[in-house]
């Protein structure tokens, strides 16, 4: 009567056994295993019964990563940020006069000491005020890029610098002869030109040649260039000469605004050398 409980009890037994046998056989199998992967990465030798390995590379030796220098906005206080908030400019690090003179002056330098005939003639453009307006704009952004960098004296130059911009072309116009009401609409749509001109040219020099050029193509051909050399020409003009602005001195330029322009065409291709050092006076003149 209790023969087939005990034999069924026994059956258990057995079977849990040999579960617990067969386990602790897969967990030696697998401790097996890993000691010979461990053994054949520490010898670098191969194994017959394994897969080749990749070596693990190992190495304590520590690098400094340099990092590039970032501008830091200077601290202002309430009283300043509350003025600016209403529109108005607070104290600068430089007086406000020498400011604008040496944003006239940088200017002047983007009017005067390009050579717009040699612009006209390699990059096939009329010999027009647009076509003039077209490579002034250029430079102008390229010195508002620079100046954006020098914190708020040099956003407050950045607004002079346009500023004087816009009063030359007004001087111009009138010189042309073109009357008030086509002098109102031209000066409108080289607004929006320039503004225009501004994100392309900014997209642009922060991305790759192919942006830049298209940029280029649109705002400075005026979506009117099949030759592929006079593009290549522009895109390698400035980005040359948005290297050689980085390295003028901020401090410099803040205080005199003088920019010296690499030429369109290299005659000897050579790297950017540090530029001589501006001279003014005790007053920043």
């Amino acid at each position: 009567m209790y023969r087939r409980p005990l034999q069924s009890a026994v059956r258990n037994y057995m079977n849990v056994s040999a579960s617990r046998a067969n386990y602790r056989k897969v967990l030696s199998q697998e401790a097996s295993f890993a000691r010979a992967l461990a053994a054949c990465h520490l010898a670098r030798v191969p194994s017959p019964c394994l897969t080749p390995c990749r070596s693990l590379h190992m190495n304590t030796q520590l690098y400094s990563v340099k990092e590039t220098p970032q501008h830091t906005e200077e601290e202002v206080g309430a009283f300043t940020k509350l003025i600016e908030a209403m529109g108005f400019t607070g104290p600068l690090k430089y007086n406000k006069w020498k400011i604008k003179i040496a944003a006239l002056r940088m200017y002047t330098c983007c009017v005067e000491r390009i050579n717009y005939d040699e612009f006209f003639e390699k990059c096939s453009l009329p010999d027009t005020l647009n076509s003039w307006f077209l490579v002034a704009q250029l430079h102008v952004w390229m010195c508002l890029v620079r100046m954006r960098q020098e914190g708020r004296a040099g956003k407050y130059m950045c607004r002079y610098i346009v500023h004087s911009m816009w009063e030359d072309v007004e001087q111009r116009s009138k010189i042309l002869g073109i009357d008030a009401i086509h002098r109102k609409e031209a000066t409108k749509a080289m607004t929006e030109t320039f503004y225009a001109a501004i994100f392309g040219y900014d997209e642009g020099i922060l991305s790759d040649d192919c942006v830049l050029a298209a940029a280029l193509w649109r705002n400075l051909f005026n979506r009117d260039c099949e030759d592929p050399k006079q593009l290549e020409l522009m895109v390698e003009y400035v980005r040359k000469q948005m290297q050689y602005i980085d390295a003028l001195d901020g401090e410099d330029l803040l205080l005199t605004g003088e920019v010296k322009w690499r030429p369109l065409v290299e005659e000897n291709a050579q790297s950017i050398l540090k530029v001589v050092t501006p001279t003014y006076n005790d007053t920043g003149l």
